[in-house]
């Protein structure tokens, strides 16, 4: 590299002294301890001020503790293109998790968003013929009405382009500059446009094409900003033995040892080519490297609306991250660039960050610049949120790739939504309704004295629990369909159906074998929820309750016993339809009825005009 000049305030950049407390934990949850005041100066009789100070401790001490955010964020999505299914797979996952975490009764704060700058943006709005603020604002539309689609429950979402944003990104750039660890050289390498990223040729296919998007990477030269990462390469191999769980699942934290073992290069943070981008504070010729910006956004999300954009304002609201959801193919960034910089700057690094697999069509990563994508908005259009929710986080073990077949996706969704959870609500209520009048005869706990299946439901409760904790969301589905295959099994074998038929006291069993079943509904709906939220809903309004109290339910209500005596059901109606399979040849019919449509509009234009 050209001669190594540091920086610092008297090169024109005002300088922030770091602050190595901010964040206040290094990792995990902690929770800090009340202080104790001290007693008033003033004379005061000493009876009086014992009490006083004793009183004054106790209060302290009554406090509750300092309760820590559960903070999840998704990568913010780089707007050259509308979101596609990875993007959607991320952050459904996310919003799993949020869910689940929120059942648990912690303050969650799920931040998702948009990433703006950079020069694939500039392109991209040049060939839509659209300003780059324009076509930023397009797509990050298009992600905000996807989300509200996929029943995303996000809290906060965050716009590189927001100018409490680049606030924060300038002063964290000041304060890494103060730290001493940005230098000014000369570079070039092979640049992959796609990736935003110099590329070592080793990595390289022939031709120099990127392994990740198969296009040939272009040679560049530049003068830029450094930031020194080889000198964070000792603390990160510590800190990753220290902290095993920092990269999940574990196979990832093997790559990320690798690749610092191997040896950190310092890495550009400016660019001299690309306008559309932050500006360098202290070179107006040149702007922020755009993982340098965007990886800030998990921070400036959580200023409040209306406070004054800051770093250390938006520390104190949340950070650090509890967990970052990103796909591997930006493991790089987030588990080695994030924590140096972090470093760097005085912060607290986030307790996890997981790394999961792509998903895949004709055995290829799906992607925008691959041109193989799958159009999550017409999966919803076509089957729902619940059944889109459901296959991708039940049928891809969470970490690892996954393929996507249509045929597959509708076997699974009707055998498990349609048939093993929705068939056996429908036919319980309908027995009841047939036999008592849509009437609880027994509260569920009075009802299950003395059987085994409810045993068996309260361990399968506690496997569900388990692998949200663990972030093993097809295990997680997978033990939560096992109570319905439970209730399925329970209900073949007692056959209630019968007992109603014989009367007396085996109608009375069979009254109690209802109430059983639908506890087991009820159960179901809750521990579902977090990936079917609104089939979750449905279930819960058949069982007899309103959308607050299903609103207002936690993970402890998933607790045997909330069925009670006397409590009437909804009359029994499908809570979710079975998909049929487009029959050979519909898709080119219907092709052909909307070029039909689009021509006869043309037509019509043209008359009009």
């Amino acid at each position: 590299m050209a001669g190594r000049a540091l920086l610092s305030s008297q090169n024109g950049l005002y300088a922030v002294a770091p602050l190595s407390s901010i964040g206040g934990r290094s990792n995990g949850f902690t929770a800090s301890l009340p202080l104790l005041r001290r007693c008033p100066a003033a004379p005061i009789p000493s009876s009086t001020r014992c009490r006083s100070h004793l009183r004054t401790e106790a209060e302290e001490l009554k406090k509750p503790p300092k309760v820590e955010p559960f903070v999840i964020t998704t990568p913010l999505y780089y707007v050259n293109a509308p979101p596609h299914m990875g993007s959607a797979y991320t952050t459904i996952a996310a919003d799993a998790i949020a869910r689940f975490q929120r059942l648990q009764e912690k303050k969650v704060i799920f931040i998702t968003g948009t990433d703006e700058h950079g020069e694939k943006i500039a392109s991209a709005a040049e060939t839509s013929g659209k300003s780059p603020s324009e076509h930023c604002d397009t797509v990050s539309h298009a992600f905000r009405m996807l989300w509200k689609e996929l029943d995303i429950a996000y809290d906060k979402f965050i716009r590189t382009t927001d100018s409490r944003h680049e606030a924060v990104v300038k002063e964290f750039y000041s304060r890494v500059l103060n730290n001493g660890d940005i230098y000014r050289a000369d570079y070039e390498g092979l640049y992959c446009v796609n990736c935003e990223e110099y590329k070592d040729e080793k990595e390289l296919l022939e031709n120099n094409c990127c392994p990740m998007h198969l296009k040939p990477c272009v040679r560049r030269k530049e003068d830029n900003y450094f930031f020194s990462l080889s000198k964070y390469q000792r603390r990160l191999e510590e800190f990753l033995l220290q902290n095993p769980d920092f990269v999940k699942p574990p196979f990832r934290l093997n790559e990320v040892q690798s690749w610092i073992k191997s040896g950190l290069r310092d890495f550009s943070i400016s660019r001299s080519s690309v306008d559309w981008g932050i500006t360098v504070p202290n070179d107006s010729r040149q702007t922020v490297y755009v993982w340098f910006d965007a990886l800030l956004g998990y921070i400036s999300a959580l200023l409040e609306d209306g406070e004054k954009p800051g770093l250390q304002q938006a520390v104190s609201s949340g950070w650090p991250a509890s967990l970052h959801l990103i796909g591997k193919d930006i493991l790089r960034f987030h588990a080695v660039y994030w924590p140096a910089m972090l470093m760097s700057a005085g912060l607290s690094l986030p307790s996890m960050v997981f790394g999961h697999g792509f998903l895949t069509k004709d055995g290829m990563k799906m992607g925008k610049s691959l041109g193989n994508t799958l159009e999550p908005k017409d999966l919803v259009g076509r089957f729902g949120a619940d059944a889109v929710r459901y296959f991708f986080l039940r049928e891809v073990e969470f970490g690892n790739d996954g393929d996507y077949s249509e045929d597959r996706f509708i076997n699974i969704v009707n055998a498990h939504l349609a048939n093993t959870i929705g068939n056996l609500l429908n036919r319980t209520l309908g027995l009841l309704k047939k036999n008592c009048q849509s009437m609880l005869a027994f509260d569920s706990g009075i009802a299950a004295e003395g059987n085994p299946f409810k045993d068996t439901v309260e361990k399968l409760v506690e496997k569900v629990r388990y692998h949200y904790e663990n972030l093993s969301l097809s295990s997680a589905c997978e033990s939560v369909l096992d109570i319905g295959t439970a209730g399925n099994s329970y209900m073949d074998e007692r056959a209630p159906w019968s007992g109603f038929k014989q009367g007396g006291a085996s109608s009375e069993i069979a009254a109690k074998d209802l109430v059983i079943i639908l506890e087991a509904m009820r159960i179901i709906a809750i521990a579902l929820f977090p990936i079917t939220p609104r089939l979750s809903l449905r279930i819960y309004m058949q069982l007899g309750f309103s959308k607050d109290q299903f609103e207002a339910v936690t993970w402890s209500d998933t607790k045997w016993g909330g069925m009670k005596a006397g409590q009437i059901m909804a009359d029994p109606k499908p809570v979710f339809a079975r998909i049929e399979s487009r029959k050979e040849g519909e898709d080119e019919v219907v092709q052909k009825l909307v070029k039909d449509k689009k021509k006869t509009s043309r037509s019509q234009g043209l008359v009009q005009a």
